[in-house]
């Protein structure tokens, strides 16, 4: 009886059992199984199900589960991780306490939705929503269940952007007045027959929302040679690159900007679209945004060299990128940002910083009123150029003043029984 008791490690820190945060991964295709990898490699963290569509993505994304929990079993085996071919049944297991969508665009509100009400924390790929609609609707249900989200806006969590950001809200550059947003452009696509869709693939439900189309394999799945699939080309299921990339520079210029919760007031774009083939989403485009403090958000396509975010000032630019921060004057690069001054949250990791969240309960660095907001701009640029004049926009009440066939572009029709 006097003999010492010892407890196993595991029942402490981080991946104790109390602590484990329980996840379901909705949607394992080429960007799912990235984002289900990276999750998988966070502490304190366990997949037990995963869910999608396509039958052999399905069984493929259980097979990696279950073998990289293999390894750390004696056993050498582990057979702990659900599939589900209907997200309904994933969201319906009490034992998970959060959920991971990476779908096509026009599948993200949802499952989101569904999740929340179901009391699960979401990370949400970019962009958060397809519509305004939907987004505000998600936006206001996370917050009515008091929901954690965080949308995979990551360039949030990259220290030279962020240092960007901080030198233009603390004033180095002098009174911003104009941010240029750089984006590359999807090529038309060629004309190709409907085929039957493949014997893996739930087509109606891949469909979901989405107007009934026959199945070409150019409007799912990726063109041979490239990586990029092909829904991310149909207007459909996304908007294109104005919501593609945009989601991240565009998000970043808010961030820059100072105007995260709110929106522009005047939005004028043009652009121009293939006249063939199902790849229907903007070629070049000009978008140009006006805020009510007077700012200007030029949005607009650019060579590959060129992509990124540029604030421009009274006394100097500051542009950032992923790869890179730069500044006019030189001397900015060398600056500290002082005790005093403004200093934007910091994540070291996206995804760790989206755990962090779901265990402390506080806001991450992209929470979904933010991501809302940075969507909704993209979203403006997008009809600004389907209507081709200039519109005006209330972003308190979201709405276009006066314009009732602009603010049917709100939202768009659901095919049933998919409806927000």
């Amino acid at each position: 009886m006097g003999a010492p008791f010892v407890l196993p490690s595991s029942l402490f820190g981080a991946s104790a059992p109390s602590n484990r945060i329980a996840m379901g991964c909705i949607g394992v295709g080429r960007m799912g199984m990235g984002d289900l990898r990276d999750i998988m490699g966070r502490q304190g963290v366990q997949v037990v199900a995963v869910c999608d569509v396509d039958s052999n993505r399905l069984a493929n994304a259980k097979r990696t589960v279950e073998t990289q929990y293999a390894k750390g079993k004696a056993s050498g085996g582990y057979k702990g991780c659900a599939a589900y071919g209907d997200f309904r049944e994933l969201i319906a297991r009490a034992d998970i306490d959060a959920v991971q969508i990476v779908t096509p665009d026009h599948w993200h509100a949802i499952p989101a939705i569904e999740a929340a009400r179901a009391g699960k924390d979401l990370f949400v790929q970019k962009p958060l929503t397809y519509s305004i609609q939907e987004g505000r609707i998600l936006s206001d249900t996370i917050r009515r269940y008091g929901r954690v989200l965080q949308v995979g806006s990551q360039h949030r969590s990259n220290n030279r952007i962020r240092f960007g950001c901080e030198l233009v809200r603390n004033g180095r550059i002098g009174k911003l007045h104009t941010v240029k947003v750089s984006l590359p452009t999807d090529p038309p696509g060629p004309v190709r027959p409907a085929t039957p869709p493949p014997k893996e693939l739930n087509y109606s439900t891949w469909l979901g929302p989405a107007p009934w189309a026959d199945y070409i394999e150019d409007r799912v799945h990726p063109q041979k040679g490239l990586d990029r699939p092909g829904w991310l080309r149909v207007t459909d299921y996304c908007l294109g690159m104005i919501t593609g990339w945009g989601a991240h520079y565009i998000d970043i210029a808010q961030w820059g900007m100072g105007t995260e919760l709110t929106g522009p007031v005047e939005i004028e774009g043009r652009a121009t679209y293939p006249t063939e083939g199902v790849w229907d989403v903007h070629g070049a485009f000009h978008i140009e945004y006006t805020y009510a403090n007077g700012l200007k958000l030029i949005c607009e396509d650019a060579k590959s060299d060129q992509l990124g975010i540029r604030f421009e000032g009274s006394e100097g630019w500051v542009f950032v990128d992923p790869s890179r921060v730069d500044a006019q004057p030189k001397s900015l690069l060398a600056s500290a940002i002082g005790a005093g001054e403004i200093h934007l949250c910091e994540s070291r990791h996206h995804k760790q910083n989206f755990l962090d969240s779901v265990r402390s309960r506080r806001d991450p660095i992209a929470p979904v009123e933010v991501a809302h907001r940075s969507c909704s701009v993209c979203i403006l640029g997008h009809i600004a150029m389907k209507t081709g004049r200039k519109l005006k926009w209330d972003p308190q009440q979201e709405r276009f003043p006066d314009d009732d066939a602009a603010n049917r572009m709100l939202s768009r029709p659901a095919r049933e029984p998919w409806n927000v």
